[in-house]
């Protein structure tokens, strides 16, 4: 017989827990008149509710794999919002896991940051299988490569058969349309047999258009002081706002500890909205450090805000994140590769090779001065930074997925541009990332997509049509119809990656064999410096046109050892810069004039010349 818990010193959690005798629901919903727990199997039972708006049910006959909603108000049936599996889609029942149980005996300890190569992925669209089993058939490919860790795009489950993961509406509940949870946590296990990291992108700082309940019960997990891109913020302040910390923080231990993941990605913090005397921010890095004593768990930031203070050192382990997506050098190096000059490119388009520069030396481009598309001052100093507290790339999912075609860097430049974008990004001393099938120069788009319904499908459709206006290839009606439908199957299967096409290409064989040439002089050259600590770093720019002409950056250790990248983004030659004494680590071209630098990039480690 199912009975009340009595809620006096009882810990409270977000989601059920699995007990000894039974299974503990919990459900916060200050705005709710009354809760019922509908178990299968199981007459309605009303939930028990304490002052804090916290409803509970201790149920003796609920055991991992038992289905559970919840029915508000003698109405309103919804999943748990802090479900940990929704097998038939998020507006079905949920089903009890009892994610604890992943938790290994021996945990894998991960590797030093410094380590780090990130491969970005999609589950859905990375193998033909669309799972988590499909990658882990590819994993002995990826380590063969050089890569040491992934990263999957948010797992949260979304309404519908494809999403991108951004527009989750239950953070616990990993995407049933990739597997189970113990597919995961077995994709994991296999990654780190391997000596692969995994890490998560999640997303904190809003929910999806559909299905998301939360609002009808619990109408303080948002608030109207802030408001976001996507609608109303996150409410992370004051008293209600304790419990939605606490929610989020929850999740971020479930994947770390529970299904042992080895770090997170945050989703553009500069929309988490805190005014509280300590930002969530700064709780969720502290608690976790915490909590998970003697593992190396990696914890990064997209911050359109380039906050510094954020990523700051002290002697010893990193005390908040580790590393910021490098934004700034992406769109510079864009414009330098492609000229574009549109949309955010508009920001660097003035000066890229400056940007670049800045970028490569100091991490961020903007660090207080006034950033034109906000007409605002953005970011803070960087230069105290280590190389290593940024993560740079050529392309990744956004880059990609936010181009109206969704085309990828080798659909816009040539073979040297290419080989000369992955040779900067690989060889520099900030930790990079590769987006999938980028190492192979693969040609298939990465498109926008969702599967909504109804009006949130046409809002969609319009807002995406509407957002490209302004760019010249899209100016009228006519040429914005060329706009692929977000909410078409065929846009998500034309963004599967063509892994018959890429094994079959001689160009796509070609460049994984530099890829994979350059992560080796990566592995073995550059990482040994990073873990040793460069103390200086400059960089000159070649040439007096500032939209298309070279740079010569070091960066220097304390015993002395120089780290030197020239490269030449300029359709002519320009006077080879002095190159420092000792070991050639790559060119690309031999050159026919050593006093000239063509189209090229040079990378050498020694000493003065």
């Amino acid at each position: 017989m199912s009975h009340r818990l009595g809620m006096a010193g009882q810990a409270r959690h977000h989601g059920p827990r699995c007990l000894d005798h039974g299974v503990c629901f919990n459900l916060w919903a200050p705005t709710a008149r009354s809760v019922e727990l509908l178990e299968a199997g199981q007459p309605p039972r009303p939930m028990t509710r304490d002052d804090d708006g916290w409803y509970q049910w201790l149920s003796p006959t609920a055991r991992v794999g038992t289905r559970y909603q919840f029915r508000i108000n003698e109405d309103l049936v919804v999943p748990d919002p802090a479900s940990f599996f929704q097998p038939d889609d998020v507006g079905a029942p949920s089903e009890v896991v009892d994610t604890a149980a992943f938790r290994d005996p021996v945990l894998y300890p991960g590797r030093p940051w410094a380590e780090a190569v990130i491969y970005e992925l999609h589950v859905g669209t990375f193998s033909e299988e669309g799972s988590y089993a499909g990658i882990e058939k590819k994993l002995p490919y990826l380590r063969h490569l050089g890569i040491t860790a992934i990263e999957l795009m948010p797992l949260n489950d979304v309404p519908g058969r494809h999403n991108w993961g951004y527009d989750g509406v239950l953070l616990n509940a990993p995407n049933a349309r990739y597997g189970r949870p113990e597919d995961l946590k077995r994709l994991l296990r296999a990654a780190h047999a391997l000596d692969i990291m995994v890490y998560l992108d999640v997303v904190y700082n809003h929910f999806g258009p559909q299905l998301n309940y939360l609002h009808l019960y619990a109408e303080s997990f948002f608030t109207a002081r802030h408001s976001t891109g996507w609608g109303p913020a996150v409410n992370l302040e004051g008293h209600d706002g304790a419990f939605v910390r606490e929610f989020l923080i929850e999740n971020a231990l479930m994947w770390l500890r529970d299904y042992g993941f080895d770090g997170l990605r945050l989703d553009a913090v500069h929309a988490l909205k805190d005014d509280s005397e300590r930002h969530f921010l700064v709780e969720l890095a502290e608690t976790v450090r915490r909590q998970l004593p003697g593992r190396r768990v990696h914890l990064m930031l997209e911050n359109e805000a380039n906050q510094a203070r954020l990523l700051d050192r002290a002697q010893g382990p990193t005390r908040l994140y580790d590393a910021q997506w490098g934004d700034d050098f992406h769109n510079a190096l864009h414009v330098l590769l492609t000229g574009e000059d549109e949309g955010y490119y508009r920001a660097f388009a003035d000066r890229p090779l400056e940007h670049l520069a800045r970028a490569l030396i100091e991490g961020f481009a903007y660090q207080g001065e006034v950033f034109p598309l906000h007409d605002a001052p953005r970011g803070e100093p960087s230069a105290h930074l280590p190389p290593e507290a940024t993560i740079f790339f050529a392309q990744n999912h956004d880059q990609i997925g936010n181009r109206a075609l969704g085309e990828r860097l080798s659909r816009l430049v040539g073979a040297e541009k290419l080989d000369q974008a992955m040779a900067l990004v690989l060889l520099n001393p900030h930790i990079p990332m590769l987006f999938m099938g980028e190492e192979a120069a693969a040609e298939t788009p990465f498109l926008f997509f969702a599967d909504w319904s109804g009006e949130a499908a046409e809002l969609t459709r319009e807002g995406r049509r509407k957002e490209f206006s302004h760019f010249k290839a899209f100016s009228t009606p006519d040429m914005r119809a060329r706009i692929p439908d977000p909410c078409d199957e065929k846009t998500f299967e034309a963004s599967k990656l063509d892994w018959t096409g890429i094994d079959r290409s001689p160009a796509s064989a070609r460049f994984r064999g530099l890829t994979a040439q350059l992560l080796k002089i990566r592995r073995e050259k550059i990482v040994p410096l990073i873990k040793r600590g460069f103390v200086s770093a400059d960089c000159k720019l070649l040439g007096e046109d500032q939209r298309k002409g070279g740079l010569d950056a070091r960066w220097r250790t304390e015993k002395g050892d120089i780290l030197q990248i020239v490269t030449n983004f300029a359709d002519r030659e320009l006077p080879m810069p002095a190159l420092v004494a000792g070991e050639s680590l790559w060119r690309l071209g031999a050159g026919d004039a050593p006093a000239l630098l063509p189209n090229d990039i040079i990378v050498r480690l020694g000493q003065e010349a």
